[in-house]
Order: C-alpha cells, then structure tokens, then sequence
C-alpha cells in the first residue's frame, strides 16, 4: 500500500494536466480513443454528454459528502463490468493498483466502473503511472474546472517521483 506523508500533501496541490472548462472538455474528448475518469462529478459530466469513458473510478461522494441521488443513478447505469475495492483516505491500496492494471490491460474488451470504498483521489498518481499512451485521464479540481492528463513521459516521471516517496 502506498501512503502519502504529509510533507507530499503540498505538492500535490499543484494540478499535472490542463485545466479545462466543461464547454472545452466536451471538445477536446471527441477525438480521444480512450478516456479515464476519476471522481463522480466528472464521470457524470461525461455520461450525461454520452461519453462512455474506458473506465471511471469513483467512491460517491463529492467534497466527503454523499453523491446526489441523481448522479449516482447515472453512473451506477455504467458499466460491464464493476469492481468493488477498498482504499482509505490518503491512500493507493494494493488491490486499487492491481485493479487499475488490469483495466488498462483489458481496455479494449469492455467499460469497467471501479467503485471505491473509502476515497478516490489519489487513484489519478496510479492511472497516470501505469496509463498507455492513447489514454487520456481526466479527473476533476473542486471550484476551479476539470484536469486533462495525457501520460506522458513527463508527467509519468514526476508521478513516479510522487509514488516512489509514498
């Protein structure tokens, strides 16, 4: 299991990708083959607009509180296949990395929703790491908009970074 330490907890603050808008989000995925999604709020952005991501990974909540019953209708309705982990607060968990693994390997086979019990935001450092190339991550920033991650060899370099000090 990875744990992030309290010293990482600033750096993490600052986003990896391009901040985006919904208007700009909604144009920039019409091209994209594969698309991730991490968090409720914008896994149903994307399905209320009929985008079917690769795979989401969300916990059903927003700002630690409970998911409106009307998001989480819309992203319970997503999936072939749902796969239920545990990874606490502050955490990557063993079995949330394996899982994240495998959906990329299976990623052309069917749409995946990964349901965490516990919290999601740190799973963005595992799919960014461990993400193909013709991937593109999204997840998103409270108030501000929503990250585009390309996984690049920059941005998996500088989570790497992130991940071998957890």
């Amino acid at each position: 299991m990875k744990i992030l330490p309290s010293h990482l907890r600033k750096q993490l603050r600052t986003p990896i990708g391009t901040l985006v808008d919904e208007k700009k989000l909604l144009k920039l995925l019409e091209k994209e083959k594969y698309i991730v999604s991490i968090g409720d709020q914008v896994t149903y952005t994307l399905l209320k607009h009929d985008i079917k991501p690769a795979f989401c990974i969300v916990d059903f909540k927003t700002r630690r509180g409970s998911c409106p019953e009307k998001v989480k209708n819309i992203i319970k309705s997503f999936g072939d296949k749902i796969v239920t982990v545990e990874n606490p607060a502050g955490t990557i968990s063993d079995h949330l990395w394996k899982v994240i693994k495998h959906a990329f390997e299976d990623i052309e086979k069917l749409s995946l929703r990964i349901e965490v019990e516990g919290e999601e935001d740190l799973a963005s450092l595992a799919v960014i790491y461990l993400a193909p190339r013709d991937v593109t991550i999204i997840y998103g920033l409270p108030d501000k908009g929503v990250l585009v991650v390309k996984p690049t060899d920059e941005n998996k370099k500088m989570v790497k970074k992130i991940l071998d000090e957890m």
